[in-house]
């Protein structure tokens, strides 16, 4: 099953008295040390949503087929300064399973009068 996950999530004060550049850099950072060991495994996409909504300010898109390794990530991402600086709040997360009701019905065909 592939799962589609969304992780709303906002930048803190302290986030943004980072300059430019020290962002960028956290940004490779993000990218190497917490996105790539799984990228084998996660698609992992940035969205900006601080212009369209008050109550977060950004949010991933994670698509997979494997719960674990999504599992890995986001301990990965506790893990990081990202959470340990306070620069992060996540704010919610959900999570959906792309056309499910096909895999029910596929799985339970037999059972169909």
């Amino acid at each position: 099953m592939k799962y589609g996950i969304v992780i709303r999530y906002e930048f803190a004060p302290a986030w943004l008295r980072l300059t430019r550049d020290e962002r960028n850099a956290q940004g490779q950072v993000f990218q190497k040390e917490i996105v790539a060991p799984f990228a084998d495994r996660l698609s992992v996409r940035h969205f900006d949503a601080e212009a369209f909504n008050a109550g977060f300010s950004d949010f991933l898109f994670v698509e997979t087929d494997d719960l674990n390794a999504y599992y890995y990530f986001i301990e990965r991402l506790r893990d990081s300064d990202f959470i340990a600086h306070e620069w992060v709040r996540i704010d919610d997360i959900t999570i959906g399973i792309q056309d499910g009701f096909k895999e029910y019905e596929n799985a339970h065909e037999n059972e169909r009068g």
